[in-house]
């Protein structure tokens, strides 16, 4: 039976992700911090591990996914997902504090599950897995007034070229998924504030589709790998609109 551990499985595209693997019979590895909403999702099935974990916390993640691990005893895949947006504003009006929060949950999180996933992959038997790095359409093209993301998705794009390339000698695959307006609490933020200016709402589309692409990117033998992949809203402003 095959396993995946899930960031930011409480809600959102991590929330969708970590379902359509359950439904699918994975032994699935549910972490974000809210004990309770991870529950909520696991709905008591037997191949739902719920491990509350501040992914910012080193401690805490290298404890999440040996727990994982000791339980089904090995790492197929890691949905590497948590991810926070702070309020858009123009840069000098950024909270200092606010930039400090999204380099910790978008960068330094990712950064320490994939650690975690890389060296548990990379010592089982047999050796090898594959991580999926939530990425975003601001990966590559920013939206206004939002340069704490921006940048550290331009982060996650390293990471993910980098992870790819050491993964090689071990069976690792690394890839991304840039998503762009799946309806979520994440873009939530966008519709509200376009309602609240008399605007017409931004395209969106539905989170399973997320899930789709992701449970495809994961399904794969490991001798081939969706290096990047963008899904998203037809009609949204993404090319171009930089």
């Amino acid at each position: 039976m095959k396993t995946i551990i899930v960031t930011g499985a409480s809600s959102g595209i991590g929330r969708a992700v970590a379902e359509r693997f359950l439904e699918e019979g994975w032994q699935v590895g549910l972490l974000a911090r809210r004990k309770d909403a991870l529950t909520e999702v696991a709905q008591g099935r037997d191949n739902a591990h719920v491990i509350p974990c501040d992914v910012t916390d080193p401690d805490a993640v290298e404890a999440a996914f040996q727990m994982f691990v000791t339980a089904t005893g090995r790492l197929d895949c890691l949905f590497n997902n948590a991810g926070i947006f702070t309020p858009a504003a123009p840069i000098d009006e950024i909270p200092v504090e606010d930039w400090l929060q999204a380099s910790a949950v978008n960068l330094t999180g990712m950064f320490l599950c994939a650690r975690a996933a890389f060296g548990l992959m990379r010592r089982q038997d047999p050796q090898g897995g594959r991580i999926i790095n939530n990425g975003s359409v601001s990966a590559h093209t920013p939206r206004e007034g939002a340069a704490t993301y921006t940048t550290t998705k331009h982060g996650v794009t390293g990471l993910t070229k980098n992870l790819a390339l050491d993964g090689r000698p071990f069976d690792i695959a690394a890839g991304q998924i840039d998503i762009g307006n799946a309806e979520t609490e994440l873009l939530q933020w966008l519709v509200d504030q376009a309602v609240q200016k008399g605007e017409v709402p931004p395209p969106t589309m539905e989170v399973s589709h997320v899930a789709d692409a992701v449970w495809h990117m994961a399904n794969l033998p490991l001798h081939a790998n969706t290096l990047f992949q963008t899904i998203m809203a037809t009609k949204m402003p993404y090319v171009g609109r930089g």
